[in-house]
């Protein structure tokens, strides 16, 4: 028997708050380009499907899809700073925590061969 996917069938709410904010900012690029649902999707090689989902903000529409509409209208940059390492706060604290418990103090070498 199938697994049902609960991320695609119902996401956490900010999940798919962000997923429909998203839809619509990019269906409002969309317009402001003067460009229909058919010549967008032509643009990043798909279907117009796709394109409408996205808009919708469906949680199962690839991730593809969404970047590409965002290459599509220039709009891309941002992107480079989502989830950049150097942000992380919560990462950056966990990993120096470890390096500490794991840091080992100078060690001799020994010249035993």
């Amino acid at each position: 028997m199938a697994k049902i996917n609960t991320l695609i069938t119902a996401p956490p709410y900010p999940v798919e708050l962000a997923l429909k904010r998203l839809g619509a900012n990019l269906r409002t690029a969309r317009l402001r380009r003067n460009l229909t649902i058919e010549a967008a999707a032509g643009k990043i090689g798909t279907g117009p499907r796709p394109v409408s989902d996205a808009e919708k903000g469906k949680a199962s529409t690839s991730a593809a899809v969404y970047i590409a509409l965002l290459w599509a209208y220039d709009l891309l940059a941002p992107m480079e700073t989502i989830a950049d390492p150097a942000s992380d706060r919560e990462g950056l604290t966990r990993s120096a925590q470890r390096e500490r418990a794991r840091t080992r103090g100078p060690q001799e070498l020994d010249s035993d061969f």
